[in-house]
């Protein structure tokens, strides 16, 4: 740990204007969320380089042979294509991996042979399959696992105990070709966060009566949660392809990233509001996903293997500071994202497989400490 720290000490930018660099997505396009609180539009300098293969003065690793892989930031090989992230809350680092295609939970751990937790029924077809997972805000004392998954007749959130087997808690959901994918967050209540997608019918996403296209706020027995505006489970509606859920360890914040056929958006939910526009958006295609808040700067991953995006948050709508570019092409292509307990690693996933160029050891999960450091956002 203390070598990778002391990486990410290295790490600078430079002041030219980048560019995405999935030829198909065309040229970088930013914006800010439109209003009177929305400051001018930050400049974006050049790749910010994280810690890790190739960074200054650090020799690359070794390329990895099968599914030994020599990267220290490595810590599982050889999954299917990784759709959600979940951090254990232990002294040791943890965590769980969702297999989008096979249904599988795997416990992932360095120098440990990855262990299947759970193995879910699901239909992958389209972009569906097992989507989102979230821990029990109790899961020190009760072990509970909660997961998005696609069936052959809905999506649906289910929760996992452990030597017992899956228990729906909210079924219904509208499943189509496409736009099956969802996410899953617990917030500072307790309270299950689930984005759905509008299953490809943008009008499901917009009525009030449909579980598709929106962020639901619930307990976890699938009732509103307490609290909730017009003791509704429905906190937005208008979503097409979410991606990923993130919280603002902070301030208690939602965010989201949704994909349309315009534009990949990232939108700051206010609960009962409409989504309104988005706060940021890039090129349609490149496949903005998995997301983390860390130390006071949102972090996107590409499924298309652009480099990382992060992102200042400030108040009222607003983003201080400079966006950040994060190269990670040693990893590739990635879907999943999540925040270790204290904040300080972030842990990520590769769909390789589905979208890049596999190597022997893909998919692999690894870790990365803070690749920003102290004053690239509000600290």
């Amino acid at each position: 740990m203390s070598a990778l720290l002391a990486a990410a000490a290295l790490l600078c930018g430079c002041s030219v204007t980048p560019a995405f660099p999935e030829r198909d997505a065309g040229p970088f396009h930013a914006k800010l969320q439109a209003g009177p609180q929305a400051r001018s539009e930050p400049q974006i300098p050049g790749p910010l380089r994280p810690p890790g293969p190739g960074a200054p003065g650090q020799p690359p690793p070794a390329p990895p042979r099968g599914c030994t892989d020599p990267d220290p930031q490595v810590v599982a090989t050889c999954l299917e294509p990784i759709s959600a992230l979940v951090v254990l809350p232990d002294s040791t680092p943890v965590g769980l991996a969702a297999e989008r295609t096979t249904g599988r939970i795997l416990r992932v751990q360095r120098r440990r042979p990855n262990q299947e937790i759970a193995a879910l029924a699901v239909d992958p077809a389209g972009d569906g399959g097992l989507t989102g997972l979230a821990l029990s805000a109790s899961y020190a004392e009760d072990e509970l696992i909660y997961a998005y998954i696609t069936t052959s007749v809905d999506n649906r959130v289910v929760r996992i105990a452990p030597g017992d087997m899956p228990k729906p808690i909210l079924v219904g959901i509208p499943r189509g070709p496409t736009g099956n994918a969802g996410a899953l967050a617990v917030d500072s209540h307790g309270m299950l966060l689930v984005a759905t997608g509008d299953a490809d019918n943008p009008a499901a996403a917009e009525d009030p009566r449909s579980l598709a296209g929106k962020v639901l706020r619930i307990d976890t027995f699938g009732h509103p949660a307490p609290g909730n505006p017009g003791g509704s489970p429905v906190l937005v509606s208008g979503l097409q392809m979410p991606g990923g859920l993130c919280i603002d360890p902070r301030t208690d914040e939602l965010w989201i990233t949704d994909r349309t056929p315009k534009a990949d958006l990232l939108h700051r939910v206010h609960p009962g509001r409409p989504l309104g526009q988005a706060s940021w958006s890039w090129p349609a295609g490149t496949g903005a996903a998995g997301c983390v808040v860390m130390r006071g700067r949102i972090q996107v991953a590409f499924t298309s293997g652009a480099p990382m995006f992060a992102l200042g948050i400030g108040p009222h709508g607003t983003f201080i500071g400079p966006p950040r570019q994060i190269p990670l092409e040693h990893y590739g292509h990635l879907s999943a994202a999540a925040l270790s307990p204290d904040g300080r690693m972030m842990w990520l996933g590769t769909v390789n497989k589905t979208s890049g160029r596999p190597i022997s050891s893909d998919e692999r999960v690894f870790v990365l400490p803070d690749p920003v450091g102290a004053g690239g956002g509000n600290d």
